[in-house]
Order: C-alpha cells, then sequence, then structure tokens
C-alpha cells in the first residue's frame, strides 16, 4: 500500500498575519491569504528573475517579465485585498517590508518569510555572516582546547627520570 499523508490543508498555513505600525503610530494586523496557483507562481517568476539580474547581472530571457508594469504590479499581487490598506496605513519602509514578507511567504514559506520579518529586511541580520560562524566555531574550539595536554617533545632528547616518592633519583 502506499504512503498516506495528511491533508493539505493540515499542513500549509493559509494565510499570513502581520503587525505593521501606522503612520498615526497605531499597530493594525493585516491579514494575507495564499494566492491562487497563476498568481504564485507570477510572483515567483518575478522574483525569480529579478534576482537574477541583481546577482548574477544577466539580462532577463523574456523582457516582459521584468517591465514597469509587473514591478508595479508584484506587490499588487502579492498582497490581494490588502493591498491598498497596507499602502494608505504605513510609510513606505513598512509597506516595502510588509509587502516583501508576504512575497518571501509565497514563494518559500513561513519560515522564510519569519526570518526575513524579524531581521528588518537586513539579510546579514537573518543569518550569521561568516566572520560570525567562524568566531563562535574558534571560541567553542578553544573553549575545549584549555584542558587538552601539550604534546611532548619530538627532538629526540629524553628527560631526566623523575625521583619516586620518598626515594632520591640517581643519575
Amino acid at each position: 500500500m502506499g504512503r498516506r499523508f495528511e491533508a493539505v490543508e493540515e499542513v500549509l498555513d493559509d494565510t499570513l498575519t502581520l503587525p505593521v505600525r501606522g503612520q498615526d503610530g497605531t499597530t493594525r494586523e493585516f491579514t494575507f491569504d495564499a494566492p491562487d496557483a497563476e498568481t504564485g507562481l507570477r510572483v515567483q517568476l518575478i522574483m525569480e528573475h529579478a534576482t537574477r539580474v541583481v546577482v548574477a547581472g544577466e539580462a532577463p530571457e523574456d523582457s516582459t517579465v521584468l517591465d514597469d508594469a509587473a514591478e508595479e504590479d508584484m506587490y499588487r499581487l502579492a498582497l490581494g485585498d490588502q493591498y491598498d490598506p497596507l499602502r494608505e496605513h504605513c510609510d513606505w519602509s513598512r509597506f516595502k517590508h510588509a509587502s516583501m514578507t508576504v512575497v518571501f511567504w509565497i514563494i518559500a514559506d513561513g519560515e522564510t518569510a519569519e526570518s526575513f520579518w524579524s531581521s528588518g529586511g537586513d539579510p546579514s541580520q537573518a543569518a550569521p555572516n561568516r566572520a560570525a560562524r567562524r568566531a563562535a566555531t574558534r571560541a567553542s574550539a578553544s573553549g575545549s582546547a584549555k584542558s587538552t595536554r601539550k604534546r611532548g617533545s619530538t627532538s629526540g632528547t629524553k628527560a631526566a627520570p623523575r625521583a619516586r616518592k620518598g626515594k632520591k633519583a640517581t643519575g
């Protein structure tokens, strides 16, 4: 018999709720619904092409994917019916941060979106950078090395015999 999974409704989150402080200083929760498949695929395609342009400096294969209208509509696509209320409630930086969090939720998962949200949009804060990881590794290695004895000399010389307790060493 084949493997049986839980119903997809049991394992997927169909909504994402973000608390966003508005221009008036009040924090309001915005709930975003998962997009339909066509919208999700469109958002993912826009992000893939944008990433290639930014990271690799490549020109997109399909120039219509990143035209002005597509770029403007990406947030509208991702935010759905919450686009206008969010835009009216907050300033640009909060609007952009919330929008990109929703985009990461759509193209990846809730964990990725949460990591982006918690980082304040700074990718270097989302995960420790290489230097921080190396420093942490060195710190843990040096902590355990304190109890390790140094290796003896291998120069070929022998140390004088040690005296036993109560007896003198003879040479």
